[in-house]
């Protein structure tokens, strides 16, 4: 693979964990900082992926969609999205900034829906060839406090349509993936947003220092 000059950032959480205002802050810190970004969300974030994301969050699919067709779905758009947006960036110097990555399924296909944890990984290593990010950060929240927090936002698409036990098997899968990376960092987004603001500026400051 070329080499990537770039930075490759993923915010991960729950739904309702706050990942948009947490993209928000990075956003301010790297512009502060006169670095060129992009940002990224999955499943979307290309013409095809975006026409992926509207099958597998869409409603009326939710008896419908088999958990299968739903994981090879999410690497089709991710594929995409790799090749069109995210690699062309970072060979350009440009740092990316990705609402949801790889942790996503693992989480969600791999602990929620229950699918061949070594199956997803075959398929990782086909979809993206090495491509791995520079810094991962995890916004922790329970299942109970998340879905509390969508709940104000109206209706629930697809997966959040899921049962509270679906989202403890995903709360518990990210837990355990998160403990194993070592370019992970787990946030409490339980937390006053200022708490939460002040520990993503902490932790993207100290990446910084390392570049």
């Amino acid at each position: 693979m070329p080499s990537l000059t770039g930075k490759f950032i993923v915010i991960e959480g729950l739904e309702g964990a706050g990942k948009s205002t947490a993209i928000s802050i990075i956003l301010e810190l790297l512009e502060n900082r006169q670095i060129q970004t992009v940002t990224t969300r999955e499943p979307g974030g290309t013409v095809i992926g975006e026409l992926l994301r509207d099958v597998i969050k869409n409603p009326k699919y939710h008896e419908i969609l088999d958990n299968r067709s739903e994981l090879l779905l999410l690497y089709t758009a991710r594929i995409q999205l790799v090749e069109e947006v995210i690699k062309p960036a970072l060979r350009q110097g440009i740092w990316v900034i990705a609402d949801r990555f790889e942790l996503s399924t693992m989480a969600y296909q791999g602990g929620g829906r229950g699918l061949d944890q070594e199956m997803i990984q075959r398929l990782s290593s086909f979809a993206l060839e090495g491509l791995q990010p520079d810094l991962t950060l995890y916004l922790d929240i329970s299942p109970e406090e998340g879905m509390k927090r969508v709940k104000l936002r109206g209706e629930f698409d697809r997966i959040e349509q899921q049962s509270i036990d679906f989202f403890h098997r995903v709360h518990a899968s990210y837990i355990n993936h998160v403990s194993k990376d070592s370019n992970a960092v787990m946030i409490d987004a339980r937390c006053p947003l200022d708490d939460v603001q002040r520990a993503i500026q902490h932790v993207m400051n100290k990446f910084l220092e390392q570049q």
